[in-house]
């Protein structure tokens, strides 16, 4: 990161994951079948997220074939940044550290200094699924309802970002929270 920080990004790490020849890649294969490989034999990510985001058994059966291997990676990855990078702020990137419950996936991410959250309103967020990823308004809307909900998500912060805005609103933002994160323990 521009600002010193080691950033872990649980995102990278399931596309990593997901990859053919994985474990993951394969037990998502053996749940949901050859329905889920594109013809050049990767991971359908459509057709993957039209089977979890339209049935909360299937996205829990999802969860519970990516999320043990994520947070050993993860768990890698940070032990990597420690020996390489003593004293370094370590950014872990969970878009769902936090359940729709409200459970933050602790035993995943043990010894967290902090919980920073980047918050957005659902609309916003929907409209930036849209937009960015050229995502319906449904599926769009049935990623972010499947997620936890924005006041679950900030009581589970130590800090928070405001994501409602422009990207010029973000820099000060990020210059603070670099600090926050640099003043832990």
């Amino acid at each position: 990161m521009r600002r010193g920080a080691v950033l872990i990004d649980a995102d990278r790490i399931v596309r990593d994951l997901q990859q053919p020849g994985e474990p993951v890649f394969a037990a998502m294969v053996e749940r949901w079948g050859s329905g889920i490989v594109a013809a050049d034999g990767t991971l359908d990510r459509s057709a993957v997220a039209a089977v979890v985001f339209n049935d909360a058994a299937e996205l829990d059966a999802l969860n519970a074939i990516v999320h043990p291997a994520v947070g050993e990676a993860m768990a890698e990855q940070r032990a990597a940044a420690a020996r390489q990078s003593p004293g370094a702020v370590v950014v872990l990137d969970i878009p769902l550290l936090v359940t729709p419950d409200g459970e933050i996936i602790a035993e995943r991410y043990r010894g967290l200094a902090g919980v920073l959250v980047v918050d957005a309103a659902p609309e916003v967020a929907v409209r930036r699924l849209v937009a960015q990823r050229g995502l319906s308004d449904d599926a769009a809307w049935a990623r972010v309802s499947s997620q936890a909900d924005r006041e679950t998500r900030l009581s589970a912060a130590d800090f928070v970002i405001d994501n409602n805005g422009g990207i010029d609103e973000l820099s000060p933002q990020i210059d603070a929270a670099y600090r926050w994160a640099a003043s832990l323990p």
